[in-house]
């Protein structure tokens, strides 16, 4: 007896249809866009529903099913839809980006093809200055007088690098040699097919306010005009649950319980314990874990005892 199949549809959504294609730019030169994309919110609840058959179809369930799945950390339903991006990036943010090796990458090669001829350009207000606290990170920008040589010497520097590679192409050397002085500032471009669980995690990373602002800029735009239409539900908990909330470690909330309960020499204790409260010359030296904990409870209006 031939065994009869349900039809299946390939699940389309008209907002990701409108925009195939279509380039979001991105810094002066860059963009990203949309080349395929496979599955929907619906695709992630059927996922999930698949042990005891095809389940509900109202929307206020499929929402509640997504949130829990984001909320408990239940992931392999998310990877049942996937994407394909076509970006054109700096290398050196690139450099950045191809560290999540959870995806497909089919990169523009510089052996085999001339080099694009765009390079990201610094504005004058743009140059930011080395964070103190965070090593890899930056904090403020330069005045804008020193900006302008900065950015004078940079427009120098790249077409000084330009011409020299294209001289060395019209005297014949190889490509793949010829570009070995070209800045990093060189714009590469790259299809990159990822699942939705690695994408929210890329997104998470990238998108958070210590990443590098360049790949940032990229993050933010997949994020806010990509998935968000694509996946609205799964957006919507990503914000709530990932981006938007907020983590304690056992020793945070050893300190919070402390405070909730009044006892705020008890709470100080437990930091200086912690090694979280050196001073130097009279003054509170810093300290990265004891300063994201003040970070997080000043997003909720509350003072650590050691600051009152």
């Amino acid at each position: 007896m031939e065994e009869k199949f349900e039809k299946i549809e390939r699940p389309v959504v008209p907002e990701m249809e409108e925009i195939l294609g279509k380039p979001f730019k991105i810094l002066d030169d860059g963009f990203v866009r949309v080349v395929d994309y496979m599955g929907s919110d619906d695709s992630i609840v059927q996922a999930a529903r698949v042990s005891y058959g095809k389940g509900t179809k109202k929307r206020h369930q499929d929402r509640g099913l997504i949130r829990y799945l984001i909320r408990h950390q239940h992931t392999t339903p998310f990877e049942m839809c996937e994407i394909k991006l076509h970006v054109r990036v700096p290398m050196d943010t690139w450099r950045q980006w191809i560290r999540h090796r959870t995806a497909n990458v089919n990169e523009y090669s510089t052996r085999y093809s001339i080099a694009i001829d765009a390079a990201y350009q610094t504005a004058p207000d743009a140059w930011r200055l080395q964070a103190t606290v965070n090593r890899q990170g930056s904090e403020g920008t330069l005045d804008a007088e020193q900006g302008e040589k900065l950015s004078a010497r940079e427009r120098e520097l790249h077409q000084l690098s330009r011409k020299i590679y294209e001289e060395r192409l019209q005297l014949g050397v190889a490509r793949e040699q010829a570009r070995k002085d070209l800045p990093l500032c060189t714009y590469t471009e790259a299809y990159w097919k990822i699942d939705l669980h690695n994408l929210l995690h890329f997104l998470h990373l990238r998108m958070d306010e210590h990443a590098q602002y360049e790949i940032r800029q990229y993050a933010r735009t997949i994020g806010e005009q990509i998935v968000a239409r694509w996946v609205p539900l799964t957006w919507e908990a990503f914000l709530d649950y990932v981006v938007n909330a907020t983590t304690f470690s056992h020793l945070e909330k050893q300190i919070l319980s402390a405070m909730f309960q009044g006892q705020s020499e008890k709470a100080v204790a437990l930091a200086a314990d912690f090694g979280w409260l050196v001073y130097k010359d009279g003054k509170l030296s810093g300290h990265i874990e004891r300063l994201e904990f003040e970070k997080k409870l000043a997003e909720m209006g509350i003072t650590p005892p050691w600051s009152e």
